[in-house]
């Protein structure tokens, strides 16, 4: 089984801007109402999808608005990628830092609102 979320969106250009430009992703697809991106190890997808697209199933129509939604990516080199996205001009929405539970991360947000979660898992200190 293999996961691949999807996001229905109006800024197609926009996402593929922020995806490829500050978090080095590739294009796996793209046509004119699909983008299907991949993260620079090509292990995961991400899939955007212009809302109300005739070719769609009305399903497939209503635009996210925006709340209620986060992605996780963990990486291997936290910090190196924090000032890299610094150096970017990427807003940091949750400045770097390392939780009692261990984990080390900061947060971002994309063009469509949707909050991601950077994180290194490490074990905490008292364990």
């Amino acid at each position: 089984m293999k996961l691949n979320a999807g996001i229905l969106t109006e800024k197609l250009a926009e996402t593929k801007a922020f995806y490829t430009e500050k978090l080095n992703f590739g294009v796996s697809f793209e046509n004119e109402f699909y983008l299907l991106l991949h993260t620079p190890n090509q292990e995961s997808e991400l899939s955007f999808l212009l809302p109300n697209h005739p070719t769609q199933q009305a399903f497939f129509h209503a635009p996210f608005e925006g709340k209620g939604m986060y992605l996780t990516i963990e990486v291997d080199d936290l910090d190196s990628l924090y000032s890299e996205l610094i150096k970017k001009g990427v807003e940091i929405k949750v400045e770097l830092r390392t939780e009692p539970w261990g984990d080390r991360h900061f947060a971002i947000e994309d063009p469509n609102g949707i909050g991601i979660d950077i994180v290194k898992y490490t074990q905490p200190e008292n364990n």
